[in-house]
């Protein structure tokens, strides 16, 4: 916890927070020396998180880029402002993060064999799919439930992951329900009876 939240964390309780930073150091130092979790525990919660699957598209140097992504957010409705995490060891990290815009498309419930061409390496993802040039050179792909064009607003370092913030410039709604993911699977929306 930061040190200025620690104080006010004691001034609200009633102590003055200047003279209790030693107390909060002390406290950060615990928190900082926690054991760590274990690497499959904390997928195993993860997984527990069911969430739609999106497919990040932009246009590289060499050619169209895309990955799947699940780690999708909005951020912010005044600006419009999305986020998506871009794992730094794949191929289209770079591409994508890079690029002065991107494309965002929320996955429909038919769109399983989509998302899996696009969470492989090395693969020609765009030859099978059907796509044109949209602003900023990123591929919009056919067939989603939502598409968002973003122009990049920042790049925040997460751990593995670089937190992609975009700016959407541009909407397209169609019908349909989401592809989810959740437990190592794919899933699809049971209506309410």
């Amino acid at each position: 916890m930061p040190v200025a939240l620690c104080e006010t964390r004691l001034h609200d309780l009633g102590h003055p927070g200047r003279g209790h930073i030693g107390a909060c150091a002390a406290t950060i130092r615990a928190m900082n020396s926690s054991p760590a979790i274990e690497r499959d525990q904390f997928r195993g919660a993860l997984s527990r998180w069911a969430s739609g699957v999106t497919v990040v598209t932009a246009a590289g140097s060499l050619g169209p880029v895309g990955l799947t992504a699940s780690a999708f957010s909005s951020l912010s409705l005044d600006p419009p402002l999305i986020l998506v995490c871009v794992g730094k060891d794949g191929a289209s990290h770079d591409p994508v993060v890079g690029a002065e815009g991107f494309a965002v498309h929320l996955l429909s419930e038919d769109q399983e064999r989509l998302s899996n061409r696009f969470a492989r390496a090395g693969e020609d993802k765009f030859s099978d799919a059907t796509w044109e040039a949209g602003p900023f050179g990123a591929p919009l792909l056919e067939g989603a439930l939502a598409r968002l064009v973003c122009q990049r607003d920042a790049v925040v370092d997460g751990g593995d992951h670089s937190i992609l913030i975009g700016r959407v410039i541009e909407v397209e709604l169609s019908d349909g329900r989401p592809l989810l993911y959740w437990m190592g699977g794919y899933r699809g929306i049971t209506p309410a009876p």
